[in-house]
């Protein structure tokens, strides 16, 4: 496959950059990053050990209550405590069912070349999700929109650095409730060919996910349950509770084979106590109640522990994120995720309300915490602003730099010792007091010898000031703006395309999903 056929199935042309006068982005090829270094673990064993036993105190003495009568009566069923909603779990049977969990597994989305396996040293990253507002340098803030919507799922398919597509980008609230979910699927399952997640927010909104997810790869139902093509995240109800459509969708998504990742959202001195190793614990407990009720229901269906504890500005009460307590409550529960033998899901997240320097370190603070931590799926690795308020295309150009970064420290070659990369001869070629651009040996690796970024500037001032002194989110915008302007679909077959499509109309023409409206 030549450069131009590979740039044309990331899903963008650079030709365009260059005729609307910006470098064209010569981005780093699709890959699965693996990460080759020692997780950072802050815990000894006495710590780990003293986090689970108060995670199992929490579940056998204080319960966790479910808002779901199905779940209840499989508690129940289970020989859990069950008092009103609220249900007990002793440690053997927690520990029991989460042994069933696989380690890794692997998720198929329609093209078989996006497939990410999950677990392991894998490290995979994902696009901004959820946000109701957009945020970009020619409009300002403004409520999310379809449109906005379409932009994101077309950088998510464009940068090889982002291997998924998380729920919503931006939720397009030009759109009603009832049918969103069906415009937001048909959008994402033919503007990408990578992983994509569902919401569990009700029956319908599962069910008819699953059904499009099918639909779109061409199989049968039989094929698609037969090993995962999508996963589903939920959160916890923090502190101590499990709401009914979250629990709903996840027995739907478990009984159909597909995966679900459990994440409770754990705001120390908020929603869970002050101290991080009470608010570790805490998160623990949430999540493992979910991941025993998802094994006992179906046994060896793929789970994924979630970890989202961080600490709110005591002065406002605000959530922080990207915080020095974020970096090492993720590290924590990296550590308790390898104890119980689960893959890690953590985030990339900010509190900034633009894409300046606060947005930067937090994120790459967070980005961090993933990588030490030995997570496996990043969301929000792309994109986020306002501790998750607000979602920006600048925002997703200069968090993919980043990406890409630590893509190439993660290249074995980095660090190789070969005899060619010792370079004895080299240093003996060029020896005292001369310089190595001339050399043969940079002469035959200069064009991959380091990273190449898109949207950094390493000019001098002076250079960069001629140039029209274009700061860092002016240049992401006008990237991002390039990229869309020549956005290529990946293919899709006809007649799949149609089916999707008859289905969508066919189910808005039935009412999609009940509200409130």
């Amino acid at each position: 496959m030549s450069d131009a056929q590979k740039r044309r199935r990331a899903g963008g042309r650079a030709g365009h950059a260059e005729r609307a006068g910006v470098a064209a982005i010569e981005q780093m090829p699709w890959r699965i990053p693996v990460n080759p270094d020692r997780p950072t673990e802050p815990l000894d064993g006495e710590g780990v050990a003293a986090i689970h036993k108060g995670a199992m105190r929490i579940l056998s003495d204080i319960g966790i209550r479910f808002l779901n009568p199905e779940a209840l009566e499989i508690f129940r069923e289970a020989g859990c405590i069950i008092e009103d909603d609220n249900v007990r779990m002793d440690e053997a049977f927690v520990l029991e069912m989460v042994r069933k969990a696989p380690r890794e597994f692997t998720v198929t989305p329609r093209n078989p070349d996006r497939a990410l396996p999950m677990g392991g040293r894998h490290i995979l990253f994902g696009n901004v999700s959820s946000p109701p507002n957009y945020w970009d340098l020619e409009r300002g803030k403004v409520p999310g929109f379809m449109d906005g919507f379409r932009d994101f799922i077309k950088l998510t398919q464009y940068f090889n650095c982002i291997h998924f597509a998380g729920g919503y980008p931006v939720e397009p609230v030009d759109v009603h409730p009832s049918v969103r979910h069906l415009d937001c699927l048909y959008e994402k399952l033919t503007l990408t060919d990578k992983v994509v997640h569902a919401y569990s927010l009700g029956k319908e909104r599962v069910e008819d996910a699953m059904e499009m997810v099918r639909i779109a790869a061409g199989l049968t139902l039989e094929e698609f349950r037969a090993k995962p093509r999508m996963f589903t995240n939920i959160n916890s109800v923090s502190p101590l509770k499990h709401d009914f459509p979250m629990i709903d969708g996840t027995l739907r998504m478990a009984r159909a084979g597909q995966a679900v990742v459990v994440t409770p959202f754990t705001l120390a001195g908020a929603m869970a106590p002050v101290t991080m190793a009470g608010a570790v614990a805490l998160s623990i407990a949430e999540a493992l109640s979910a991941i025993a009720l998802q094994q006992y229901v179906a046994p060896g269906s793929p789970s994924m522990i979630g970890t989202f504890t961080s600490n709110v500005d005591m002065k406002s009460g605000a959530p922080a994120f990207g915080t020095p307590e974020y970096i090492r409550a993720t590290q924590m529960t990296g550590q308790l995720a390898r104890f119980y033998g689960l893959p890690l899901r953590s985030s990339g997240v900010c509190a900034a309300n633009v894409p300046d320097g606060q947005s930067m370190w937090e994120t790459s603070n967070s980005l961090w915490a993933a990588m030490t931590s030995g997570t496996n799926l990043v969301y929000h690795a792309a994109g986020w602003l306002e501790g998750g308020l607000i979602a920006s295309p600048e925002k997703f150009v200069m968090d993919c730099e980043v990406l890409q970064m630590l893509q190439r420290y993660m290249e074995p070659q980095v660090w190789a010792t070969t005899p060619d990369d010792i370079a004895l001869d080299a240093i003996r070629e060029v020896g005292a007091g001369g310089h190595y651009f001339g050399c043969q040996h940079t002469q035959d690796r200069y064009t991959t010898a380091f990273y190449a970024p898109f949207a950094s500037d390493w000019r001098n001032f002076e250079a960069w000031k001629i140039d029209g002194a274009m700061w860092t989110a002016e240049r992401a915008h006008k990237i991002a703006k390039a990229i869309l302007a020549d956005y290529d679909e990946p293919p899709m077959d006809a007649g799949i395309r149609e089916e999707l499509r008859a289905f969508v109309a066919r189910r808005k023409q039935e009412g999609g999903a009940p509200t409130d409206f």
